[in-house]
């Protein structure tokens, strides 16, 4: 698979895994992905936690349940009707858990071109995130990015250290299926943009 065929095939899985657990050696090749990403200064300041103790994924898909019924609580009544049926099923149904965290500690006081955007620590974290996305999605496994939860519950959950924060959760595991539409075109909650409104020429607007 071309990293271009990847890039288009690449979805934010929810309800398709099989529920058999990806393999140690299919993991540890995502994870090297992973690591391979850029990095601010060298510094990578990504760790990955794997989760696959059935108690805790049962903890976490709990939280995320209570965290996503007080979103769904939160909206209007036609766009809760629209949230209803976007699922986040994969906690339980994938197996394992990737929580991806980052220490802005990592590389010293003095992190080459982080000075004056400190933010790109975090983007560092995300390229890394996207490396273990499309090396998945060359090896027809899912990945879906959990985003309902208190950050402070979750990194007590998994032993992150003081300082350390986490930036996602992903289930990872062997899917039934790449659904063609992404989830929230298909379930009507937002459609995406052409890439002819996304550019622009010189300034923005131009």
């Amino acid at each position: 698979m071309s990293v271009y065929e990847a890039i288009r095939l690449r979805r934010d899985v929810r309800a398709e895994f099989t529920g058999t657990p990806i393999d140690d050696d299919t993991l540890w090749r995502l994870l090297d992905a992973a690591h391979r990403a850029p990095s601010v200064g060298n510094s990578q300041p990504w760790d990955f936690v794997v989760v696959r103790e059935p108690a805790t994924l049962e903890r976490f898909a709990d939280h995320v349940a209570e965290k996503r019924r007080e979103f769904r609580d939160s909206l209007p009544p036609e766009r809760a009707a629209t949230f209803d049926p976007i699922r986040i099923e994969g906690i339980r149904e994938s197996g394992t858990g990737v929580v991806v965290s980052y220490d802005h500690a990592r590389g010293g006081p003095n992190v080459l071109g982080r000075a004056t955007v400190p933010e790109t620590g975090i983007f560092s974290t995300v390229l890394a995130i996207q490396n273990l996305w499309l090396a998945a999605t060359a090896e027809q496994i899912g990945v879906g990015w959990v985003s309902f939860y208190d950050a402070d519950q979750l990194a007590a959950l998994v032993g992150l250290p003081p300082g350390v924060q986490p930036v996602a959760w992903l289930c990872v595991g062997p899917v039934r299926e790449f659904q063609q539409v992404p989830d929230l075109e298909r379930f009507g909650w937002r459609s995406g943009r052409t890439l002819d409104q996304a550019v622009h020429r010189e300034r923005f607007g131009g």
